[in-house]
């Protein structure tokens, strides 16, 4: 995860308005994107948190084989699909620019700190359900955060100019 942030803070460091707020047609902006993925951090962070205060195990189940193979095409080889459709509860709501990096930021390390002390209680188990991948380790929840990341990175990185052409 703190590669991760550097590579967010690293990727977002000099931007400007108008970089926030460029995007392809009918697709998010470098703002949008980020808000997301602080959106997606939050809550993962806030159901780890839940759990762990009503402090019974985790609640999941098997893994459905369209879960087990999605996850593996994320998790174990590090492929995010394009096009996948968001669920509700993480889609940007308009947040700016630098709201979205602070938040995106702030529940990162919120979400690591969750995640750690899932695994410290529960171990290599699955520690929650992901809406589409299924149940997930710690592990694997910090890996599919991981390259949904860098999946994030890679547009905007297309979406802002080099700093070098500034």
């Amino acid at each position: 995860m703190d590669r991760l942030r550097e590579e967010i803070e690293e990727t977002t460091r000099d931007m400007g308005d108008s970089d926030w707020s460029s995007a392809p047609r009918e697709r998010w902006s470098s703002a949008e994107i980020l808000e997301h993925m602080g959106r997606s951090y939050g809550t993962t962070a806030k159901m780890l948190e839940l759990r762990l205060e009503a402090g019974g195990p985790p609640e999941v189940r098997t893994a459905k084989v369209t879960e087990f193979l999605k996850k593996f095409l994320v998790v174990d080889l590090g492929i995010f699909p394009s096009g996948t459709k968001s669920p509700e509860m993480v889609r940007p709501q308009g947040d700016p620019g630098l709201v979205a990096r602070e938040r995106a930021l702030k529940n990162l390390l919120r979400m690591d700190a969750a995640i750690a002390v899932a695994e410290m209680r529960w171990g290599n188990a699955p520690i929650a359900m992901h809406p589409v991948l299924g149940p997930l380790t710690a592990g694997e929840w910090r890996k599919f955060h991981f390259v949904h990341g860098q999946h994030h990175l890679a547009q905007i990185r297309k979406r802002v100019p080099k700093k070098a052409a500034r």
